[in-house]
């Protein structure tokens, strides 16, 4: 390949690099935003479900209590 074309396909490759870094950069802090929200939204179902009693009850919740264990131990294992 001559010079000329070489330095000409330099400088395309390095303004593709570029522009392929700033849509990387734009697409991975969309894509952050669009995670924290999910947690949110997620952390909203939960409070919802949890006051409409829509929650399935822990396996421990439903055993009976063991010797010397009390109720109030039981609920601070809940998160």
């Amino acid at each position: 390949m001559e010079p000329k074309h070489s330095a000409e396909m330099s400088r395309l490759l390095d303004k593709q690099n570029h522009a392929l870094m700033e849509t990387y950069r734009a697409m991975s802090h969309e894509l952050h935003k669009l995670q924290v929200e999910e947690e949110k939204i997620m952390q909203k179902l939960y409070e919802l479900m949890s006051v409409e009693g829509l929650l399935p009850k822990r396996k421990k919740e439903r055993q009976p209590e063991k010797a010397g264990e009390s109720t109030q131990e039981n609920e601070e294992q809940e998160p």
